[in-house]
């Protein structure tokens, strides 16, 4: 860029460039008095006798340096800021943006490397919370969705159902929150826009431009610039297929929760879904992998069916983390306890992945519970130590946030993923290595101990 255009009308810099520009010849005027130079007498006699005038004395040339020194130092300091407010109003327009900008270029890209799986909004609120301490996310998010606006653009466009990649997309947003409220708005009337969400039309619309429904979600990545990003857990076209406890079988996600029956087992279709590479990628080069919390077989399952996630989780050096549900589903996980919900992904993924389970400790309160009774949803029961008896570490914390419903309260989610990587969030983050690269490699000893005993 010619230099020459900071000069340009209208830029609004010029008048910090002079005075910066002014303030650097006083401070050089005033080194130059200090020192006695000869080539500028004239400015030093001036100088004295300004400093006379002012002063009833004379003054020693060090002194008198000072009096062109001090002030230049305040136009250096002055022109200074001024033209950095100037540049930086018009790059970040928006209020504190500065100093986010800087918080998250300069601490949270060197934050934890941390891989999110599930999907609904269980993961979106894990993603809310993970963004303040790190800028490092991928979040893996099933595809099987078929119900809703997500369910109407796959069957017409032959797309990945958009809806959990778009809540993840917003939940890891670092923009502003008109941009947020446009990505979540949904047509109320309108004939066949009515019911979808323009994020899901946009991401749909994307995938046409580019052809591609990973880059599609890319690109919409840049659009909301979000912290860290998003991949789909395959870009095939899969159906999610149950078989329930009296042996019928149902095929799509929306029949599947439509029956109200216990499941037995849960497949894709076609049985080879392929994943991408940059989540196989991710998970391998992850400090921490976090699955959970959301609905056990229609969120998190879907994911570990992809060919090659299970394997990865196994193989990788970072510890993987269940977060366990607040509340049963009907026709997912009733009457089920922490120890079923575990039991039921490691039998889908054919190994046990997890090193750590996360419990909720909080008491739900009664007028919740009341409102969940009309959905035959109760407490998740916690494991009362079945969980410590097959090697996995249980951290019980209290993670109900405040509101009509019982869900995660983000910050003290992520804050408990945090503490297992020995990482604070006040000032610059520290990090304790030795103590997390000791638990990882205790767990991933539990854990081969674990398939051995198994196979």
């Amino acid at each position: 860029m010619n230099i020459l255009r900071w000069l340009w009308p209208g830029i609004g810099v010029k008048r910090w460039i002079a005075v910066f520009a002014l303030g650097i010849v006083l401070v050089g005027l005033g080194v130059i008095v200090m020192l006695g130079g000869a080539t500028l007498r004239v400015v030093a006699d001036w100088v004295r006798d300004a400093a006379y005038l002012l002063t009833g004395s004379l003054m020693t040339p060090f002194v008198r340096g000072l009096f062109l020194l001090i002030p230049g130092l305040i136009l250096i300091g002055s022109g200074a800021s001024r033209l950095f407010r100037a540049v930086i109003t018009v790059l970040f327009p928006e209020t504190g943006r500065v100093g986010d900008v800087i918080y998250q270029r300069k601490y949270l890209e060197r934050g934890p490397r941390i891989v999110a799986i599930g999907g609904g909004t269980g993961l979106s609120t894990l993603l809310r919370g993970l963004k303040t301490y790190t800028s490092n996310i991928t979040a893996i998010v099933t595809v099987t969705d078929d119900g809703g606006s997500s369910g109407r653009l796959r069957g017409e466009l032959g797309v990945p159902p958009p809806g959990d990649i778009r809540n993840c997309l917003v939940a890891l947003a670092d923009t502003e929150s008109l941009m947020e409220s446009l990505f979540q708005h949904r047509f109320e009337r309108g004939g066949s826009l009515e019911g979808h969400s323009f994020g899901n039309l946009f991401i749909a619309a994307m995938a046409q431009v580019t052809g591609d429904f990973e880059q599609a979600v890319r690109e919409s990545s840049r659009v909301l610039a979000i912290r860290g990003r998003v991949l789909p857990s395959t870009n095939d076209n899969a159906v999610l297929n149950a078989r329930f406890a009296d042996g019928s079988l149902a095929a799509g996600e929306s029949a599947i929760t439509g029956q109200g029956k216990a499941i037995d087992r849960v497949w894709l279709a076609p049985v080879d879904v392929r994943p991408l590479g940059e989540s196989l990628r991710a998970i391998n080069a992850a400090d921490l992998i976090v699955v959970g919390p959301g609905s056990v077989f229609t969120s998190i399952i879907p994911n570990l069916l992809v060919e090659g996630i299970p394997a990865a989780l196994a193989a990788s050096r970072a510890p993987v983390v269940y977060v366990a549900n607040i509340m049963t589903e009907h026709g997912e996980t009733d009457g089920y306890t922490v120890i079923d919900h575990w039991r039921a992904i490691n039998d889908h993924a054919g190994r046990s992945i997890f090193d750590v389970v996360i419990e909720n400790s909080s008491p739900v309160p009664a007028e919740l519970l009341a409102g969940y009774a009309v959905e035959n949803a109760k407490p998740v029961p916690p494991s009362h130590g079945e969980l410590e008896r097959q090697g996995v570490r249980v951290v019980r914390v209290p993670l109900l946030a405040p509101g009509p419903l019982a869900r995660h309260d983000p910050d003290k989610l992520a804050q408990t993923l945090m503490t297992l990587l020995g990482r604070k969030r006040a000032g610059r983050d520290r990090v304790s290595w030795l103590s997390f690269m000791w638990f990882a490699e205790r767990m991933r000893s539990q854990r081969r101990r674990q398939s051995n005993g198994k196979g």
